[in-house]
């Protein structure tokens, strides 16, 4: 075949391809009406590129199914990340831990809170029902039962059953329901129906171990979202046998919607009485759906890499999102990089979805399923995640003579820009704030805006113990503003009392001394020229004893919280471990005018000013709409 009559085959598209068909035919003179749209031949072309093409995209299709990183359909997805290891995070109910009290049971010397058992709870009116996995059984004490740390999850206990049939080559057994809690999974298998001994399975964390005899079970997700359980063949774990009878116990759940369940109550007797109280010491949490493709991408190779041992902090990544699923974002450091530094530690700092801080128990908790992973004499500490708030002062100048927007369109415009900047660039681990990214953002709100000038601040909260004396100190990472000796007041608060002094009291800053004054009238009076330390290179505030006996207002509200507020000495804000940046809204103000050099007449521009200040020795912290000399 000369290369006149080579059919080009790069397209893949309908046109493409039919294009590719005539020009092949114009080297041939047995057909002549090809290019003639109303004939025959033309219409056998259409029929060869439209097959061509559905085996081009079929072909593309398969072929990008092939790969976990291109890969579109979740069975495909979850299939390749079986070949690593991993094994598919399912639906997670809500768990809540209560403590149960019984009073008035005289004569009974031990209750139980069988499996199954229900407590009610509501959100928002909608009724949610929190059942026990387990039996518990508790001894009278002083005439009183408590059942103390009872977990309980949101939803259903489901109980599904299976005969072995050894005939069915084809025999599956699945978990029918989509939303079932996998970790609640109970595997038991009873000998037949005329024999009532049961044996009780186990998930299989280590073939290596696993023997002929050994009761274990392996659970993989399969198609339609569905997990079907598989029983070792003889070799690798106990083989069924014609007759046994499978019995799945499970939890069905409704998910995200239960977290943060408070109050329950229990539905029915408890040894007899009904006399008895819940009371609620973790709130509902760790409810979430199941894990999405996008997280199975993402995780699998990770998990695979670490080999089911938490060596690097990436390790240590995959396995809290495993054993924690309500995890948004997860920081994890060496504790040869904690300030101070704690060797044979590794610091694990968690956000959560619903951005609740997590309790001692759900610490705990998180710390125990780990702790298969961790290598050697490696300890882990969850801390509490620690937010930075960045509070913004803008002043705008827009071009009035090409837009119709008005001044106050304009400030939402910015204000929009300033929540989408949070929510999309910060408000996670190690996201850091870039000072030019967002006055440039700012500028690009809309293009009548010329110029702005920005300044920031940044603030972080103390929680007090009131009527204690206790040490107290704000660490930002990030180095605090102080150009020369005799610099004062760039670091404020919001106000307290302690003991001894009735006076509010603030607190600003000099030459590494913070200091405690009050004001009267417009005069500031010094108390304290030595109530803490400033260590401006490190970005520390340090309060070394202080009795605290209330706090003011924190904007407009009562608060438990005393704000401490600084200048950077840097326009860019790095979070630190368990650090977490995000924009104060509140106390931002945006304000703009007409640039006058643009919009009155001549060709004149103005200049774009873009900078931050922090030279002003002023304390005052200008919030919304509002301004106060005392700084917070």
């Amino acid at each position: 075949m000369s290369n006149k009559e080579r059919l080009r085959i790069t397209e893949l598209d309908f046109d493409g391809i039919k294009s590719n068909l005539k020009t092949f035919l114009k080297n041939q003179t047995e057909f002549t009406d090809y290019d003639f749209e109303g004939s025959g031949m033309n219409i056998l072309l259409d029929v060869l590129a439209y097959n061509t093409h559905y085996q081009a995209m079929n072909a593309n299709l398969m072929g990008n199914e092939m790969f976990l990183d291109t890969a579109q359909l979740r069975s495909s997805v979850v299939s390749h990340a079986k070949l690593l290891g991993y094994k598919v995070r399912s639906s997670r109910a809500p768990k809540a831990i209560v403590n149960v009290e019984v009073s008035a049971v005289t004569g009974i010397s031990t209750a139980t809170i069988p499996k199954g058992f229900s407590f009610q709870s509501s959100i928002d009116n909608v009724p949610y029902f929190f059942v026990t996995n387990e039996a518990v059984t508790k001894s009278r004490e002083n005439n009183v039962l408590r059942f103390e740390g009872l977990e309980v999850f949101e939803g259903t206990l489901i109980t599904t059953r299976y005969t072995v049939d050894a005939d069915n080559i084809d025999q599956r057994f699945i978990v029918p329901d989509l939303k079932a809690d996998m970790s609640t999974l109970k595997v038991t298998v009873q000998n037949s129906s005329t024999d009532s001994t049961t044996q009780t399975y186990t998930e299989s964390a280590d073939i290596v171990q696993a023997t002929s005899t050994s009761n274990i079970y392996f659970v993989q997700e399969v198609e339609d979202g569905q997990h079907e359980i598989l029983f070792g063949d003889g070799v690798i774990g106990k083989k069924l046998s014609d007759g046994n009878i499978v019995i799945l116990e499970y939890i069905v759940t409704n998910e995200t919607l239960a977290n943060g369940a408070t109050s329950l109550t229990g539905s029915s007797q408890i040894g007899g009485s009904t006399a008895y109280t819940v009371t609620t010491t973790s709130a509902a949490s760790g409810g979430a759906t199941r894990e999405t493709i996008d997280s199975i991408k993402f995780n699998a190779p990770l998990d695979y890499s670490a080999q089911n041992r938490a060596v690097t902090v990436n390790d240590y990544k995959v396995f809290v999102r495993q054993v924690f699923p309500d995890t948004a974002a997860v920081s994890v450091w060496g504790g040869e990089d904690n300030d101070p530094p704690k060797y044979g530690v590794v610091y694990i700092s968690i956000k959560t979805i619903d951005g609740n801080t997590l309790t001692n128990s759900q610490k705990s908790t998180i710390q125990n399923s780990l702790k298969p992973y961790n290598v050697a004499s490696i300890r882990t500490e969850i801390v509490d995640p620690e937010t930075i708030q960045i509070r913004l002062t803008t002043n705008f100048k827009y071009n009035s003579t090409i837009t119709t927007k008005t001044v106050n369109d304009l400030i939402a415009l910015v204000t929009t820009t300033f929540t989408t900047y949070s929510a999309n660039t910060l408000e996670q681990f190690n996201s850091q704030f870039r000072f030019s990214d967002l006055i440039g953002q700012i500028d690009d709100t809309d293009n009548s805006i010329t110029s702005n000038v920005t300044t920031i601040q940044m603030s972080k909260k103390i929680t007090p113990t009131l009527n204690t004396n206790s040490s107290y100190e704000v660490n930002f990472g990030n180095s605090i503003y102080n150009p020369h000796s005799g610099h004062e007041a760039v670091v404020s608060s919001t106000g307290f009392k302690i003991s001894g002094d009735d006076n509010e009291l603030f607190i600003d800053d000099k030459d590494g001394a913070l200091r405690t004054y009050y004001f009267v009238g417009t005069t500031k009076t010094i108390v304290d020229a030595n109530f803490g330390t400033v260590d401006y290179i490190a970005g520390k505030v340090s309060i070394p004893s202080a009795n605290i006996t209330s706090i003011s207002n924190v904007d407009g509200a009562t608060s438990t919280q005393i704000r401490i507020v600084a200048v950077p000495s840097s326009p860019d804000i790095i979070p630190l471990r368990n650090n977490i940046l995000e924009i104060d809204l509140p106390n931002s103000t945006i304000e703009g005018k007409v640039d006058t050099a643009t919009s009155s007449s001549g060709s004149s521009v103005a200049t774009t000013s873009a900078a931050i200040t922090t030279a002003d020795t002023s304390t005052s912290y200008i919030s919304t709409g509002t301004s106060s000399s005392s700084g917070y």
